[in-house]
């Protein structure tokens, strides 16, 4: 399946970059030895399993430096144990547990190694609330959050804004709508939302974007874009739908889809202008007329 892919979809999985002295298998196997407190051990491996590219490759969007850095929704800290070990910058971190105020501690111990990783955090949900903490940051990761925002992603982004220096990195990742199997479950009349979550309105994805949207969104939000990709970091199912060589003809009838078809997105963008005024139409309505922009 994965060389069939590649033969018709080549950029549907992009080359991650490792750290030195690692490959995939050796990285992989190195986080696969941690346990994190309170977690259970199945849930954190398949999480692992399913999501380990996606990690690197947020990895290799963080730049090398001794920077103040905000991990937004960091647990359970495959990111930040990757950002600990192979970067130098001063982390915080957020997560929102449905908590209102307050924060805790976590830790991630590695029984092979000895290494232990403890992860302060603040309880905040970004989607209303602004950052609770002092001062700028210079990096701030807002990774598999934006989908689960229920009433003001904009807004989100904002508040985001407003906590990074002038100039200071926004990483994003998020899951793509338009991913090769979500066309191959339409083609094939299949529901592509996701399903409802018994970790209440914030566990389920409450709106995917694709790469065109996370561009106007910036935009607005005055951000430029320095990197924006799609790519697989799991098996890809979209042949239980249709053959694959079936998709291909479809979507290539379409100039450019190529490009967008990957699992997840994954930019860097950077603070450099003031935000536009109002509320973007393609995204908002049934607000006062008052709130949009034109």
């Amino acid at each position: 399946m994965h060389d069939e892919l590649l033969e018709h979809f080549p950029l549907l999985i992009l080359p991650a970059s490792f750290p030195a002295k690692y490959d995939q298998d050796s990285l992989k196997s190195y986080l696969a030895g941690f346990a994190l407190d309170g977690a259970p051990a199945a849930e954190l491996a398949n999480y692992l399993n399913e999501d380990f590219l996606r990690f690197v490759h947020t990895l290799a969007l963080v730049p090398e430096g001794r920077k103040r850095l905000l991990e937004i929704g960091a647990n359970p800290y495959f990111t930040t144990l990757l950002l600990k070990k192979f970067r130098q910058h001063e982390i915080h971190c957020t997560n929102y547990f449905g908590i209102q105020g307050g924060g805790g501690r976590q830790t991630m111990n590695n029984a092979d190694s000895g290494e232990y990783f403890t992860f302060d955090f603040l309880n905040n949900n970004v989607d209303l609330e602004d950052l609770p903490f002092e001062g700028h940051f210079d990096i701030i990761l807002f990774c598999e959050v934006i989908e689960h925002l229920v009433g003001d992603p904009l807004g989100a982004l904002l508040r985001i804004k407003k906590k990074l220096t002038p100039g200071g990195l926004l990483i994003l990742s998020t899951p793509n709508v338009n991913r090769l199997e979500n066309i191959a479950k339409m083609m094939a009349g299949q529901n592509i939302y996701d399903p409802i979550s018994g970790y209440g309105v914030y566990g389920r994805h409450n709106r995917e974007y694709n790469k065109h949207e996370l561009f106007l969104m910036l935009d607005h939000a005055g951000f430029d874009l320095e990197v924006i990709f799609s790519s697989d970091v799991h098996e890809n199912h979209s042949n239980i739908y249709f053959p694959i060589t079936t998709i291909a003809k479809s979507i290539f009838s379409i100039p450019n889809r190529c490009y967008d078809l990957g699992q997840y997105i994954f930019l860097r963008a950077r603070n450099t202008r003031p935000a536009k005024l109002g509320k973007p139409g393609w995204l908002y309505r049934s607000f006062p007329e008052s709130e949009f922009s034109n």
